[in-house]
């Protein structure tokens, strides 16, 4: 699963490096709106009569794509890094199965680590019923709910909830590494 991924990942970064050149910024509203240059992009790759492209960039994912990740300060992440530091190193393996298989692999291993931060918490493995028990008979009735207690405790959970502080997220913003510039990758 995290191999297919990665390589989607890859894909998806060596279609778009050097997107971010093509961003522009507009402050004229009271929440900038971010637009995407899409003739300059396909204009400096030489991929002007790709239709492929085109119907990419001229789609909703991407529109969704551009507004989430177009602001210059956010959260950067494993896309952004690709983007902006390993072209050299996408283009250089094009030629090589083996090594981009090892870079595959390695992806695959940091979206692992992404999700999985806690190596050492292991995930039990729920055990096999004997033989023969769907033969025995013990069924317990379900007990009866006490509706004062449920409420009981409605109201302490919303008490709680009401004095407690918004919980954040631990994620730092910074500056998107812009990567280099789009004229680079010209494709065939």
């Amino acid at each position: 699963d995290k191999e297919v991924r990665a390589i989607f990942l890859r894909l998806f970064a060596q279609l778009f490096q050097g997107y971010r050149s093509c961003l522009q910024l507009i402050r004229i509203h009271a929440e900038p709106v971010i637009h995407f240059h899409k003739a300059a992009f396909l204009g400096q790759r030489g991929l002007i009569e790709n239709d492929f492209l085109t119907k990419v960039l001229n789609g909703m994912a991407f529109a969704g794509f551009v507004s989430e990740r177009g602001p210059p300060f956010r959260t950067c992440d494993l896309f952004d890094e690709l983007v902006a530091f390993e072209v050299e190193r996408i283009k250089a393996e094009e030629g090589n199965p083996p090594k981009m298989i090892k870079h595959v692999r390695e992806l695959a291993e940091q979206l692992f680590k992404n999700e999985n931060p806690n190596p050492h918490i292991a995930f039990q493995k729920v055990p096999r019923p004997t033989e023969g028990s769907h033969l025995r008979v013990h069924i317990l009735p379900f007990p009866r709910i006490n509706e004062s207690r449920v409420q009981e405790l409605l109201q302490e959970g919303l008490a709680r909830s009401q004095g407690a502080t918004p919980a954040t997220r631990g994620d730092k913003k910074c500056v998107v590494p812009a990567g280099p510039p789009v004229g680079m990758f010209i494709c065939s």
